[in-house]
């Protein structure tokens, strides 16, 4: 964050100082960075004293200071240093899911709107300074192609990006402050849950570069239809002044749509047919990594991606749409697509352990959309490049798809079914509940039976099978929404010793 001082934040986010005068908070300059875990806290760091459902932060920030915070951002007064915001002055959003008792939503929700003010006005300052914005949302790919972004950015200047899916109130403005005056590119995720969402944070930090994915089915229980999600992701593209660009993914008729919804400079992007950024025809490797020629105004270049499955290549046209029209030649986006591996974790991670078994963790999240693409990379790493190789077992380990609200039974059918069409070996259902018995009861109806696909209660159950019976050489997708707790099974999948069952 760009420095300010206690009193210059005080002012900025309405708030009043708290244990701490007038003078002193004139000098004492806030150096670091905000965080909301005070573990994390450095020195000269703003702490934000947040309730949550498992502890409350005002509670810490005592430790907060003791380990270097210049101040707290609070509700109240927690007797160390502090910018004290009243609820009052900040009514909740009874549509955020970030907070979930009454009291710590009214706590939570003035704390929150003082963050994203003190990141709006950080971020006009280094907007005015040169910063480029760029924006990113789709109901599947975001964080993935956040990073591709990220790299393809890279060698034009510095970068900052979330770690993870940080896209929400608490995670995008969060984001921001991680800029500052070296920063060249800020790449951010933008969520929703609601409509409107996506505009208030792109308030926060209006981009200059937007980038639309796709209209998938992520929240359709929030959003009640699919018209619905697509008004919604086009608030990113409305946000763009007309001096911005707009990058479509024109693959999806919903985003191509969006053209007319924007006062920017379009740039369309397609894997199927010419565009303003296209592929060539695709190849996958071994590893379902694509191949493919990269077309532009600028030329054609051969793309070798660093990241595995199919669906990446759309993924990859819009990251290199971004970087070209940041001014990267196409050799310096062909590099960074190639040297741009995983780096979030728990998505399309694939890794071989010692004993030839390879796991595709997937397990942070999933819709229909992303449990699609990751059951046809399964399906194409276990029958390998070679037509003429053994095809290898391939197990898809399942959880819940979250969120899917009247349309959860028949998507989790869908899926179940897909995973038999797909000939994968066997199907392990995590979870009880009726989705999950939804998805089992869509491959037995597709033709799997007996053990090629089997429910099991927990994350403990699923990976005593996969301990008992999977061979060197088999493959295992882990995936399902991060609520489902699947991240701990992929981990213990992938960190132990094969050899070690004790």
């Amino acid at each position: 964050m760009i420095a300010l001082t206690v009193a210059q934040i005080a002012e900025i986010v309405g708030g009043r100082l708290a244990d701490i005068s007038p003078e002193q908070a004139a000098r004492t300059v806030v150096t670091g960075t905000v965080e909301f875990d005070s573990r994390r806290i450095a020195p000269g760091g703003l702490f934000l004293a947040l309730p949550g459902a498992r502890a409350d932060g005002h509670d810490h920030a005592a430790a907060a200071v003791a380990a270097g915070a210049a101040a707290v951002l609070a509700a109240r007064p927690v007797g160390v240093p502090a910018i004290v915001v009243s609820p009052a002055d900040s009514a909740p959003d009874s549509r955020s899911g970030a907070l979930e008792h009454d009291d710590a939503a009214g706590s939570g929700a003035a704390v929150l709107a003082a963050l994203a003010k003190l990141a709006a006005a950080v971020s006009a300052v280094l907007v005015a300074k040169g910063l480029t914005i760029v924006g990113i949302t789709g109901s599947s790919g975001k964080t993935s192609t956040k990073d591709l972004i990220a790299a393809v950015l890279a060698p034009l200047g510095e970068v900052v990006a979330p770690p993870g899916s940080f896209n929400n109130e608490l995670g995008h403005p969060w984001t921001v402050l991680r800029a500052d005056e070296n920063t060249d590119y800020l790449v951010l995720e933008l969520s929703a849950r609601h409509r409107g969402n996506i505009a208030e944070l792109a308030a926060i930090a209006p981009p200059q570069v937007a980038v639309v994915l796709n209209v998938g089915t992520a929240h359709l229980g929030e959003f009640g239809s699919r018209e619905a999600i697509a008004e919604t992701k086009a608030e990113l593209a409305q946000a763009v002044p007309e001096s911005g660009v707009v990058v479509l993914n024109v693959d999806d008729p919903a985003v191509a749509a969006m053209a007319g919804k924007t006062a920017a400079r379009v740039v369309r992007v397609s894997r199927a047919a010419p565009a303003d950024v296209w592929a060539g025809p695709v190849a996958l490797d071994e590893l379902a990594r694509p191949r493919f020629t990269l077309h532009s105004g600028q030329g054609e270049s051969q793309v070798r991606l660093g990241v595995s499955g199919d669906h990446q290549v759309g993924n990859a046209l819009c990251a290199a749409a971004v970087a070209l029209e940041c001014g990267a030649t196409p050799q310096q986006v062909t590099d960074a697509l190639a040297g741009a591996g995983p780096i979030s974790r728990h998505r399309m991670q694939v890794s071989t352990r010692a004993d030839g078994v390879t796991v595709i963790d997937d397990s942070y999240n999933a819709n229909p959309d992303s449990m699609r693409a990751a059951l046809q990379a399964l399906a194409w790493i276990a029958r390998g490049e070679d037509p003429g190789a053994e095809v290898r077992r391939s197990w898809a380990v399942l959880g819940e798809m979250a969120e899917l609200g009247e349309d959860a039974i028949s998507e989790h059918d869908r899926i179940g079914r897909l995973a038999v069409r797909l000939d994968v070996s066997r199907l392990i259902v995590v979870g009880v509940g009726r989705s999950m018995g939804a998805m089992l009861h869509g491959a037995v109806m597709e033709g799997s039976w007996g053990a090629e696909a089997t429910a099991v209660q927990d994350v403990d159950a699923a990976l005593a099978l996969l301990r008992s019976e999977l061979r060197p050489g088999d493959v295992v997708l882990v995936k399902a929404s991060n609520s489902a707790g699947l991240t701990a099974l992929a981990e213990a999948l992938t960190s132990e010793d094969p050899g070690d069952r004790r």
